[in-house]
């Protein structure tokens, strides 16, 4: 019965590696996320002498959007491979610090955090660009960033419960100098 259980336990343990794919087909659509802003980006570079500031400006929080985009990526690929996947020694050298600081908590949070700037920059891109929104779409995307704002603040409460941050004046030691 031992081998049976030790047998189920390998294969749900290596089954972890079918997600490998997933994280590959992030990098590829990385790519085609780069390719998009590369053709935005020389749009925006031809338009720029005859543009007004309110189009220069919605040009730029264009191509922040994309970036934002391209960072809510890597940090799916790079926490979802190490929390769930393995660990990735390739590129220890350069390896950003938070690599080994985000956990799945964090990784939430990050996920959460990205998408709310994204909302607020198609915000702020529907209020600079007014003449093409009608009250009912303005209410919506405004709805819309509200409900991510929320869900982010839930995200947090829900992680500071179930793990309250310590007091740096306290100690594990209940509160008596280690």
């Amino acid at each position: 019965m031992r081998k049976i259980e030790l047998f189920i336990e390998t294969v749900l343990f290596q089954s972890r590696w079918i997600l490998a794919p997933f994280y590959l087909g992030l990098a590829l659509s990385l790519l085609l996320l780069l390719y998009h802003f590369v053709i935005q980006l020389a749009e925006f570079v031809i338009k720029i002498p005859f543009a007004k500031e309110a189009d220069v400006i919605l040009g730029v929080l264009g191509l922040i959007d994309l970036t934002f985009t391209g960072n809510l990526i890597v940090i799916v690929i790079f926490s979802g491979y190490e929390n769930f996947v393995s660990r990735i020694e390739a590129g220890k050298r350069d390896r950003p610090g938070w690599m080994t600081k985000v956990d799945f908590g964090g990784l939430k949070q990050k996920l959460v955090t990205s998408i709310v700037a994204i909302s607020a920059i198609a915000v702020l891109k529907a209020f600079m660009n007014l003449e093409h929104y009608d009250n009912t779409r303005l209410a919506w995307l405004v709805g819309i960033h509200v409900l991510f704002l929320g869900s982010l603040l839930a995200v947090v409460l829900a992680d500071r419960i179930a793990a309250p941050i310590e007091h740096p004046t306290e100690s594990r030691t209940g509160g008596k100098a280690p």
